[in-house]
């Protein structure tokens, strides 16, 4: 690359726009996520069942990982954030109940 430092700003520039685009996007779809997980929590509580399934998310860490290596990404990262997700998912089961 031999951009002058005029054109690397306005590069710069419309890096960042994208990155805070898809930063929205991530948050925007966590939302949705946990959307979801807030019923499914529910209808565990309503149905008597446990509100972790080890089977599932073995399932999930399977295609995530797939996921990740067919994206470039670092399958060993998107299965942290996976954990992170789950785990939030399950701290927050006890408050999903008094919805």
């Amino acid at each position: 690359m031999s951009d002058t430092p005029l054109q690397a700003v306005a590069t710069l520039a419309a890096h960042r726009t994208s990155i805070d685009r898809l930063d929205a996007i991530l948050i925007q779809t966590l939302a949705e996520r946990f959307s979801h997980t807030t019923l499914i929590g529910q209808l565990k509580y309503e149905h008597n069942l446990p509100p972790s399934d080890p089977l599932r998310e073995q399932q999930q860490f399977n295609r995530i990982e797939k996921l990740a290596h067919e994206s470039g990404l670092d399958p060993d990262f998107a299965k942290k954030i996976l954990r992170t997700v789950i785990d939030e998912v399950l701290k927050t089961y006890p408050d999903t109940l008094s919805r």
